[in-house]
């Protein structure tokens, strides 16, 4: 990596969180699209994953699409809810190489696709509107369906805002058929989209390209030219184009218009290699434009440089894992999380061996009086020998930091800041059963997607 990329991406790490210097420094949420919702249902901005639907209570509302998987599909079409009551025992086969009918782990207790993900249930009255529709199942219950996708809740979610059942972002080509939140379409114009990463919602143009703002712009005002805007493209707003939430027209010049996001002119940067790229906020002055930033993390974390982009690290600066596992049963259930057989995480990080776990991947410890002041990270004890969650008062329970309810790790072979010797250690890249880095940018493999 270039010196000049080391002097540049030092002041990016103080400020990955925060918006652009130009715009307000206090929290702003996306903006989305107006749309007609049945009785009971509401729209929820969630820390993460933004605006998403939620039912009367505030839970967050999901979908199964379908997923190619090396054998086979997994997943729901439209207008076919296939997740029930059965409790299977076995996998199915279709994330080779693993042959069918293999055990799966606590059969006795493994809870089958409704009692993790229950369905939104239509009452006898319930009317289809816009693109709410009501579906038949197979136990003749009525279901609620949007876009033809049949909808369901989650267990983990137990505030309005939560999101702890699935994401928007990628989770790899060879990970699990998993679920997604669903909400309304963002408020943005046809030339725009976003991107759900773990430092927010990066906004790029429809071509895939990252958008930028200039710190040496005023509102509403742009002041890069002549060689600026050799290096840096104005985005260009059409004849047509109308100003549309928080996007609004400047004109740079007569009969020149220029795209704007909350006052801040927009450009994309000639030099980027890569579709959604964040390399040009290295740059003094530029910065990626997010419709929605991800809220800061603990204090007790850090955040590190490495050969390939940005992590999340500990309060030494050792990089922070992640831990992703599905099986392979029918219903895709996810054991990622501490309340979900132990057998997968435990075989790829010490071969069945609870204590090589602990050695191998210890878990990112929080003190007594470590506290978040957002839903995404929360603090939760762990039985050290099972790895399932423990009472604050079981001896020997350890008291961790979680995203999203899930605990976070490090890798006893990173030595110091920007090592990454536990990315991708397990299966599939670690996608399927194993530890993906906590990935804030990643400039080349995508990872932080």
């Amino acid at each position: 990596m270039s010196g000049s990329y080391i002097r540049n991406v030092l002041p990016v790490l103080a400020t990955l969180w925060l918006s652009a210097p130009a715009l307000a420094a206090t929290p702003q949420t996306e903006s989305y699209e107006p749309v007609p919702m049945p009785p009971g249902f509401q729209v929820v901005v969630s820390e993460l994953e933004g605006p998403v639907f939620a039912d009367a209570r505030g839970h967050t509302l999901y979908q199964w699409p379908v997923k190619p998987l090396r054998n086979g599909a997994v997943g729901e079409r439209k207008g076919q809810p296939t997740c029930d009551n059965t409790r299977y025992t076995v996998n199915s086969g279709l994330m080779s190489p693993y042959p069918p009918g293999l055990e799966l782990p606590e059969v006795e207790t493994r809870p089958s696709c409704l009692e993790v993900w229950p369905a939104v249930i239509a009452d006898q009255d319930a009317k289809p509107i816009g693109k709410w529709t009501v579906i038949g199942r197979k136990d003749g219950i009525r279901q609620w369906a949007y876009d033809g996708y049949a909808l369901y809740t989650s267990v983990l979610d137990e505030q309005p805002g939560d999101v702890n059942g699935g994401t928007r972002r990628k989770t790899g080509g060879d990970g699990p058929g998993t679920r997604k939140p669903v909400g309304p379409p963002p408020m943005v114009p046809p030339q725009f989209e976003i991107v759900p990463l773990l430092s927010g919602r990066l906004l790029v143009t429809s071509e895939g390209n990252s958008v930028y703002a200039f710190a040496k712009d005023s509102p509403g005002k742009s002041n890069c030219y002549g060689p600026c805007a050799h290096a840096w493209k104005p985005i260009p707003a059409p004849a047509y184009a109308k100003a549309r939430g928080e996007f609004t027209i400047i004109e740079r010049e007569p009969g020149i218009r220029q795209w704007a996001f909350r006052q801040q002119p927009l450009y994309t940067r000639v030099a980027d290699e890569f579709f959604h790229s964040q390399r040009g906020s290295d740059e003094p002055g530029w910065s990626n434009v997010y419709t929605q930033r991800a809220p800061e993390p603990p204090s007790d974390f850090t955040v590190q440089d490495t050969y390939s982009g940005i992590v999340l690290a500990d309060s030494r600066g050792k990089t922070v894992y992640v831990y992703n596992c599905g099986d392979d049963a029918l219903d895709q259930l996810a054991c990622d999380h501490p309340d979900s057989p132990q057998a997968y995480r435990l075989t790829v990080c010490g071969g069945g061996d609870p204590k090589r776990c602990l050695e191998t991947f210890p878990y990112v410890t929080a003190a007594e009086n470590a506290k978040s002041t957002s839903r995404l990270w929360s603090v939760m004890f762990i039985d050290p020998v099972t790895g399932k969650v423990a009472k604050p008062q079981q001896a020997g329970a350890l008291r961790v930091w979680a995203f999203r309810k899930r605990p976070v790790y490090t890798m006893w072979r990173d030595r110091g800041p920007g090592e990454l010797h536990g990315d991708s250690w397990g299966e599939f890249y670690g996608y399927r059963n194993g530890y993906k880095a906590f990935w804030l940018r990643d400039d080349y493999d995508n990872n932080a997607e």
